[in-house]
Formats: C-alpha cells, sequence, structure tokens
C-alpha cells in the first residue's frame, strides 16, 4: 500500500530531477547534432554548456554535492554554487562569453571530477560488493554510475578537443552519455523508493530545501538578466532571447518535477505533473540548443505563465487581508508583514514582466532591466525573510 502510494504521487527526489534534466539535455543535443551536421539547423553552442552548468549548481546549493563528491553544507559551498549557476547563466544568455572559461569548468567538473567519483566508487570496495551481491536496484546502481563516470571523462575530453571526432561520432558519445544520466536519474529515484532513509539522511544533512534552492536560481538569473540588459540595450554585448527563454523554461520544469509548483501556484505532485514538467524542459532544452526555433511560442507562453500567476498570487496574497482572515493589522507580527509586502511586490512585477513580454515596445528596454532585476532582489530578499520565519518556527518549544 505504501508503494501505491508512493506511485500515485510520484514523488521524484530533487536529485533524480537534476539528473534527468541532465540526460535530457545531452539527449536532445546528441540527436540534435545530427541535423545541425547536414546543415538542418543552426546550433547556439553555449546554450546546452550553460545550462549544465546550472543543473550543477542546483546539486551544489540544495543538495551539497559537487562534482568531486559530498560536501558539508556551508556558506562557502552556497556561494560556490552561486557563482557556477551565475557562469551557466552567463554563458546561456551572451553569445560572446569567453569561450575558455565555460569549456574549462565544465572539463573539470566532468574529466576530473568523473575521474575522482569513479575512484572513490571503487575505493569504498566493501560497499559495493555489498551492492553487487544484494543485487536488484542496488547492482543497477553501481552499473549506472560506473556509466556515468566513464562517460563523463569521454565527454569532457570532447568538450577540450572538438576537432577530435567527426560530428556524427560526437553526437553518438553524447548520446549515450545523456541515457546513461537519464538511467543514473530512474535507478536512484527507485534506490530512494526502496531504502527512503538514505534521501531522508541528504535531506537532514542542512541542505537548502528545494523550493529556497530554486528561488535562488530565480533571482540569481532575473538579477543578472536586468544587470545583462543595460549593455544589451546601448548596443554593447549581444544577447540570446531564445536561450533566455529556454533557461526559464527549464527553471519552471525543475519546480515542477521537483515539488510540483507551477508558475501559476503548487499543484500536487502526479505524473502528469511530471509529464508536463518534462515537457517544459524539453521545449526549453531546444529553445537554448537551436536558436530562435521556439522564440515566438515560448515568449508568448513565459508570458501568459506570468501574467497569470501574478494575478493568482495576488488574489492568494490579498484575500485573506480582505476578508479579515488574518486579523487585526496589528496582531501581525513585522515578519509576517515584511512577507506580505513582498509577495506583493514579487506578484506585481511578473504581471509587468509578462506584459513587457507580450507587447512588444510597450516598455522601453532599460525599464525592463530594471524589473527584472527589481524581481530577482525581490526573490533573494524572499528567501532570506522564509528563512527567519523558519528559524522562527524551529524554535518555538514543542
Amino acid at each position: 500500500m505504501d508503494c501505491l502510494h508512493h506511485i500515485k504521487k510520484a514523488d521524484m527526489p530533487f536529485e533524480s530531477v537534476v539528473l534527468l534534466i541532465v540526460g535530457m539535455t545531452m539527449i536532445l543535443t546528441g540527436g540534435l547534432l545530427f541535423p545541425v551536421a547536414a546543415g538542418v539547423f543552426p546550433y547556439y553552442e553555449n546554450g546546452p554548456y550553460g545550462l549544465l552548468l546550472v543543473m550543477v549548481s542546483l546539486q551544489m546549493i540544495a543538495l551539497g554535492k559537487t562534482p568531486f563528491g559530498d560536501m558539508r553544507r556551508s556558506k562557502a559551498l552556497l556561494a560556490a554554487g552561486a557563482a557556477v549557476a551565475a557562469v551557466g547563466i552567463l554563458t546561456c544568455c551572451i553569445p560572446v562569453f569567453p569561450r575558455p572559461v565555460f569549456r574549462a569548468l565544465l572539463f573539470l567538473i566532468m574529466g576530473p571530477g568523473g575521474l575522482v567519483l569513479l575512484v572513490r566508487m571503487c575505493c569504498a570496495w566493501g560497499t559495493l560488493r555489498t551492492w553487487v551481491r544484494q543485487g536488484g536496484v542496488l547492482r543497477h546502481l553501481v552499473a549506472a554510475c560506473t556509466a556515468v563516470y566513464g562517460l563523463s571523462m569521454a565527454t569532457a575530453v570532447l568538450i577540450w578537443r572538438q576537432k577530435l571526432l567527426t560530428t556524427p561520432l560526437t553526437a553518438g558519445v553524447i548520446l549515450v552519455y545523456g541515457v546513461s544520466v537519464a538511467y543514473l536519474a530512474a535507478v536512484l529515484w527507485l534506490v530512494y523508493r526502496e531504502y527512503p532513509g538514505a534521501e531522508k539522511a541528504a535531506k537532514d544533512d542542512g541542505a537548502l530545501s528545494t523550493d529556497k534552492a530554486t528561488l535562488l536560481l530565480t533571482g540569481i538569473f532575473m538579477l543578472l538578466l536586468g544587470v545583462v540588459l543595460i549593455p544589451v540595450n546601448l548596443g554593447m554585448v549581444p544577447f540570446s532571447g531564445s536561450a533566455q527563454l529556454g533557461l526559464l523554461m527549464v527553471i519552471f520544469a525543475v519546480q515542477m518535477l521537483a515539488s510540483g509548483s507551477t508558475p501559476l501556484g503548487p499543484f500536487p505532485r502526479s505524473w502528469l505533473m511530471i509529464f508536463l514538467g518534462l515537457v517544459f524542459a524539453a521545449l526549453g532544452i531546444v529553445s537554448c540548443i537551436v536558436p530562435d526555433i521556439l522564440a515566438a511560442p515560448l515568449t508568448i507562453m513565459v508570458g501568459v505563465l506570468n501574467i497569470l500567476g501574478g494575478i493568482i498570487g495576488l488574489a492568494r496574497t490579498l484575500m485573506p487581508r480582505l476578508t479579515g482572515a488574518t486579523g487585526p493589522p496589528g496582531d501581525v507580527p513585522p515578519i509576517l508583514r515584511r512577507l506580505f509586502a513582498t509577495q506583493v511586490v514579487m506578484n506585481l512585477l511578473a504581471v509587468a514582466f509578462g506584459t513587457s513580454m507580450l507587447v512588444a515596445n510597450l516598455v522601453p528596454g532599460m525599464i525592463v532591466g530594471v524589473v527584472l532585476a527589481a524581481n530577482g532582489g525581490i526573490l533573494l530578499y524572499l528567501i532570506r525573510i522564509l528563512t527567519v520565519i523558519d528559524k522562527m518556527r524551529g524554535e518555538q518549544p514543542g
């Protein structure tokens, strides 16, 4: 019965969510490289590279998992994760972002990182032998990890020496690597279902919650995007609007897959939500890889979602105040008043951003940049407020 309950709710561990999107990124990149080699589609190299860096940063921020293994949750690790996220976002959105920077970072993550993880797994010989003898999903875990670590190193070499293989052969390696990462995501999902204590231990180790991690990533994304739009509108820096939309869709997908959160509000975690999350992820990944192919429909989709999400959020925030459900204003603690004001401003900015996307030239580009930067700042401030509230709840007796 408990197993059926898990299946009905379709609870996907956050680690599996990140790995699944990484796998999808590699599978779609490998698949699209074949028509790219034939001259059917243009190819935006920065897109998949930036997406991979963003996914790595999410693992660091939310799980404390680095390319070289698990680390103690700390402010330094959080800062490092935020820095990797910033590089990934800038790589995606700015075509002239220095290639040696993101290629060297990805090589370090996938090459030496994959080697270290493989050596650490092999050195834990007792655990490894127990898993193989026990069989079942644990034996699949050993096979999946071995494949991912090995192919990660091979992909790192191809990133560093891009002319080493022909484009079709490179696409084949990337496809196999993507399949192996997706396989590991599925195996970990089964492992956490059969051994729920493993996932609980990870969550209890001081990790930033899934919601806060995605809020932090969205806040960094909005803040950086707002700042970048200043030189973009002055004609100083080129900009990939298609990759920007794609990255935003992928962030939406992570929220939907991990917690059922959508731009329109939270929904139960179900197979339908997983399906929609995968569709959002696929659309976002393709938009990052192939310039402008989905820019028009995604602009409408993101604009409408922001407007509707802002309106629904305003209604949910204001309704309790209007109906008196929260009690007299004087009885509301100061931290909750700040939370209320932050939510109102955040939803108003979402409506403004969505409107600017749907109605071209309605708002000058500079103003859009200010709106985005303000939205990012508000999201980061919201994380601070939620952290304070969680700390206050933890200090209450009982």
